[in-house]
């Protein structure tokens, strides 16, 4: 039995025989307000309804599922013994046709741990608040699906939840939400875009909101409105500072606008600020979620506001670069994150009030990736992530600031037009679909002309931090004759690489100053 886990080549076969047409999810979550000892408040129902095509009918595959019970499962109007196709992990498919319809109607559990849909109880009111947390494969925790990037899909969310709460997922509800019992109601969302599962989303509870938009005229005369909001729980509400939140919002929108040219693709833009959070953020399209640490109780410094600007300034780098257009496998984590972590800087300085960010980025990322790389467990940037446990494993400071770090450095190597130009082309020509590394370096070819396969080999499929060393040498006179920068690498990680380094000569003047 294979347990939880997914193996790549799994992953490989099943997106090369599936085409997934869309999910239509529904959720109940009326139980997460009973009291926890309550048997029935440690689960939830979830019926998913999956279309997909199969290009070898008669093939079996299977879906993926983390839950304490299924109640029925139906395949193309056939029942099926759910004790004998689900194995706590996986719901075996045989004899799939050309278009098929699977049904599964479950009861998942809801989490303490920060994986798929997590409770919380506000110690303040009582009050329970939800949200949900996938990446990498935590979304079978909630409802059933083909838990891999590349399998892209649309998704219809359904919720029940109480009446006087609030509930969003990635795309709009499509009216007001309809009575459905005592102290119940129900929400519907629009279909999303085609997106992968880690990145859907519910967030549901009695949250406090703050609305704003975001307008902006396009190339074609059209004018895009995106709904903006921002969420914390209700007690945190006298301190939440959402105008700030929104000033960062709406100037990184201008940014990425002026930058990509690809209006932003998927609708209204929130941002949700919720307790007990793992992660710092996660860009889920249209329903972005960050920990509550960024809903400042006091005072404090330009640094913390510096902070959480870049935070928002990634995930929103991710709608683009990571949702759009998607890595087929956890192999490329890094593209994603990377580009986002790099974004995220460059469009601080170039958009709001913290213009030294690439200072903060110095002192605080590259000198984690600094670290890292020189631990026993560095690696490559791009990992081979056989497996789900290995990519569990790869969301670390190589992935995100070393590859943050080489990525400026490409950004210099490539040229920032080219490379921009670069990033138009790849969003343009890859929208909705996923891509690898070889997607990337090749657009970064045609717009920059430069060699990106041997950049890439020496930068991102090798290990370790180089020493350069200079090497001065003086003539009789004692004046300076002769310098040389000596490059060296450990043992582990043997690896040479081309540099570009700026050598500079100082001398101390009458005063004592330095001078260069």
């Amino acid at each position: 039995m294979p347990g939880e886990n997914l193996t790549r080549e799994e992953a490989r076969e099943r997106a090369a025989m599936l085409t997934v047409d869309g999910y239509d999810v529904a959720l109940d979550l009326r139980s997460a307000t009973e009291p926890v000892a309550d048997a029935s408040a440690g689960v939830f129902r979830s019926v998913t309804t999956v279309r997909f095509r199969c290009s070898s009918p008669g093939a079996s595959t299977h879906l993926d599922l983390i839950a304490p019970a299924v109640r029925s499962v139906s395949l193309n109007g056939r029942a099926l013994d759910p004790a004998e196709v689900f194995d706590g992990s996986r719901i075996a498919l045989a004899g799939l046709e050309a278009e098929n319809e699977v049904v599964v109607d479950a009861s998942c559990a809801y989490s303490r741990t920060g994986e798929g849909m997590h409770r919380f109880t506000d110690p303040v009111d009582g009050e329970t608040y939800l949200y949900t947390q996938y990446e990498p494969a935590d979304s079978r925790r909630v409802f059933a699906n083909f838990e891999q990037p590349d399998l892209k899909a649309p998704f219809t969310f359904t919720v029940t939840a109480p009446a006087h709460w609030t509930v969003i997922s990635n795309s709009a509800a499509t009216g007001d939400p309809e009575p459905a019992g005592e102290g119940a109601a129900v929400w519907r969302f629009a279909p999303t875009l085609p997106i992968s599962t880690y990145i859907t989303a519910v967030v549901a509870g009695p949250y406090h909101v703050v609305r704003d938009h975001y307008a902006r005229t396009l190339p074609d005369g059209t004018v895009l409105d995106v709904p903006l909001g921002a969420l914390c729980r209700a007690s945190l509400a006298r301190h939440f500072d959402a105008d700030d939140v929104f000033t960062v919002t709406k100037q990184g929108l201008d940014f990425f606008h002026d930058h990509f040219d690809y209006p932003y693709p998927f609708g209204k833009y929130d941002q949700a600020f919720v307790p007990e959070y793992n992660l710092g953020a996660m860009e889920n399209p249209g329903c972005v979620t960050f920990t509550e640490e960024y809903v400042f109780r006091g005072k404090v410094t330009q640094a913390s506001y510096e902070g959480r600007a870049n935070v928002v300034l990634h995930e929103m780098a991710h709608m683009w670069f990571g949702d759009l257009v998607t890595m087929r496998w956890w192999d490329d984590l890094w593209l994603k994150e990377s580009f986002a972590d790099f974004m995220g800087t460059f469009s601080q300085v170039g958009a709001t009030r913290f213009p030294n960010a690439w200072i903060t980025f110095a002192n605080r990322r590259k000198a984690w990736a600094y670290r890292a790389d020189q631990l026993p467990s560095t690696h490559p940037v791009t990992a081979d992530i056989r497996d789900l446990e290995d990519a569990k494993l790869n969301f670390d400071g190589i992935t995100y600031a070393k590859g943050a770090s080489v990525l400026k450095q490409l950004v210099a190597y490539a040229g920032q037009d080219a490379f921009l130009e670069g990033a138009r082309r790849y969003f343009k020509r890859h929208a909705f679909g996923n891509t690898r590394l070889e997607d990337l370096l090749a657009v970064l070819e045609e717009t920059s002309g430069r060699d990106m396969a041997a950049w890439s080999r020496a930068w991102l499929q090798t290990a370790g931090v180089n020493s350069l060393t200079p090497q001065v040498t003086h003539g009789p006179d004692g004046r300076i004759a002769e310098i040389a920068v000596l490059q060296g690498a450990d043992g582990e990680h043997p690896a040479l690489r081309p540099h570009r380094v700026a050598v500079a000569l100082y001398r101390l003047d009458a005063d004592g100053a330095l001078v260069r």
